[in-house]
């Protein structure tokens, strides 16, 4: 199955990277300053006392922001987790309207949960909500990404759909499931 959104899906892959990345250096600096204020004690020193204030609040951040990008991306390339031990026995036939329906509740809940999120970042800009950590953090900056991660979702999700359901309505007998198709060396 071909993504016409591929594009976009990817982007939202290396804001996930770039989150990792980002945790992955703010637990280096402190580990470094860490091992600086150690070696100064040892040396007979006083310690800086150099450390980054909420560090652990704001790689929690991140890592949503990472889990929830990356979404999309790991839907199109086929690494979500999936049971297809019913449905890899169904012949073609039943197997494409089954994973259109498949589809259709997890757009359906997609969409609910993205609403949701939607209305939370609302409130949050209505009531200035902040985080209780050592940090004031506007709570709707990390609820946007998570709102964006679950919008690309959303697109990835209703491309699969449409494409499953065209399928369904003009060759169910020939369908053969997305990672199936890729494994048989197409795309």
């Amino acid at each position: 199955m071909t993504f016409r959104l591929a594009k976009l899906y990817t982007l939202g892959a290396w804001g996930a990277a770039v989150c990792m990345l980002a945790i992955c250096g703010l637990v280096t600096v402190q580990v470094v300053l860490r091992c600086l204020d150690g070696l100064l004690v040892l040396a007979g020193a006083e310690r800086t006392g150099w450390e980054i204030g909420g560090v652990s609040e704001i790689a929690a951040y991140l890592l949503v922001g990472a889990t929830f990008l990356s979404l999309a991306y790991t839907f199109v390339h086929h690494a979500h987790i999936r049971v297809t031990l019913v449905i890899s026995r169904l012949p073609a036939l039943a197997r494409v309207w089954v994973e259109s329906a498949c589809l259709a509740v997890a757009l359906t809940l997609a969409v609910v949960l993205g609403r949701g999120l939607i209305t939370l970042i609302g409130e949050s800009l209505e009531y200035g909500d902040l985080s209780s950590g050592l940090l004031a953090i506007p709570l709707w900056i990390p609820q946007t990404v998570l709102a964006l991660g679950v919008g690309l979702l959303c697109l990835a999700l209703t491309e699969a759909l449409i494409a499953t359901l065209h399928t369904a309505l003009t060759a169910p007998r020939h369908y053969v499931a997305p990672e199936q198709h890729e494994e048989a060396g197409g795309e």
